[in-house]
């Protein structure tokens, strides 16, 4: 097996082990819990097509005429339910009315973090709101290009890079698919994630059925962490969520985050969202704590299916200025002491990372 080395330079979104056809190409994790493409030689045929779907390699960003809002859905509940705005849900309810199927980040039955299929109401509640760690495509690319072959709609929603490498994979366009990717902040590790779901479990001596990262319960556009066990509820502020510390201090991030070249609002997918930062100062009147969403549309197919589900929202159109963050013009910085956190890791159990988190 050929090891990788340029760590910089990958980004775990396994295209490569999908559209390899001698299956020469398995994604193996390393030390700090995220996944790497390894080659065997012996059965390589030096194909290239590996290569091809890397979207990490240097591709034409979309350019072009955009439209730049904020959006706010007028279902209440549905915003609830969400992370931002409702816009993801309004999308995938717009292609579940279709047949089609949606295709996002929720958990399996073990708390891992996996991109699924959606294809119902009860379904999607499972695929809505922000997970904090990067997620495992096995076998998405495959079921979305046999979805679309059967003429169905697909929404996938995805990092930047996810969705990038989706469309290397499919290498035609599909009049049914819609692509939507995030302002990402960028990636945790998914083996830091399933220690951190064993901790708890072990600390409250049960099964973890539930964990939202951005809960809106007290109206502060999701600054509240919560999870189930057993049956019980464990509510904190996010900022104090042992997990979410190592986040965003930038411990346990991918490193390609710190090397991204999507922090641009140049995308090829049809939509970006994510939160809009600056809703208090561009429309303070909308601001209510219940999450707003930042929309850029960026192809003719996005601008349609936003004419077909704009009644569905309270919205605005805004300028590029106005809902510009950090992710939007630069890559996150790594974090000075990382190397450090990661020898801990190695060292030590994680009980005791999670005691030195605390302080």
């Amino acid at each position: 097996m050929k090891k990788y080395q340029k760590k910089e330079a990958c980004c775990g979104c396994g295209a490569c082990a999908e559209i390899c056809p001698a299956k020469a190409v398995t994604m193996i994790r390393d030390q700090e819990g995220f996944c790497y493409p390894q080659v065997n030689q012996s059965v390589c045929t030096e194909c290239g097509k590996c290569r091809q779907v890397c979207p990490v390699g240097e591709q034409e960003r979309g350019g072009g005429l955009k439209l730049y809002l904020g959006a706010q859905a007028k279902d209440e509940g549905l915003r609830y339910s969400s992370s931002s705005g409702g816009v993801f849900a309004v999308l995938a309810e717009y292609v579940i009315k279709r047949q089609g199927s949606v295709y996002g980040a929720g958990y399996d039955g073990n708390m891992r973090v996996i991109h699924t299929e959606a294809s119902n109401q009860i379904q999607l509640e499972r695929i809505k709101r922000t997970k904090y760690v990067q997620s495992s495509m096995e076998g998405i690319y495959r079921r979305i290009e046999k979805n679309l072959e059967e003429n169905r709609w697909v929404l996938f929603c995805g990092t930047p890079c996810q969705a990038q490498a989706l469309m290397l994979f499919l290498k035609k366009t599909y009049e049914k698919l819609i692509v939507v990717d995030l302002v990402c902040y960028g990636v945790p590790s998914p083996g830091i994630w399933e220690d951190y779901v064993r901790y708890l479990e072990h600390k409250h001596r049960g099964k973890m059925t539930v964990f939202s990262f951005r809960d809106k319960r007290n109206k502060d556009n999701g600054h509240v962490r919560s999870y189930v066990i057993d049956g019980v509820e464990y509510v904190d502020s996010l900022y104090q969520d042992i997990y979410c510390k190592m986040y965003f201090r930038n411990y346990i991030l991918r490193p390609s985050c710190h090397h991204c070249k999507f922090c641009s609002v140049d995308r090829n997918s049809d939509f970006t969202i994510g939160d809009f930062w600056s809703i208090d100062c561009v429309r303070p009147d909308l601001e209510d704590g219940m999450g707003t969403s930042m929309v850029i549309v960026h192809s003719e197919r996005g601008k349609r299916i936003w004419k077909e589900i704009e009644g569905e929202f309270v919205w605005f159109v805004c300028k590029k200025k106005d809902l510009l963050q950090p992710r939007l013009l630069s890559q996150t910085s790594q974090a000075r002491v990382r190397w450090i956190f990661w020898l801990l890791y190695r060292c030590l159990p994680f009980w005791m990372i999670a005691k030195l988190m605390e302080r």
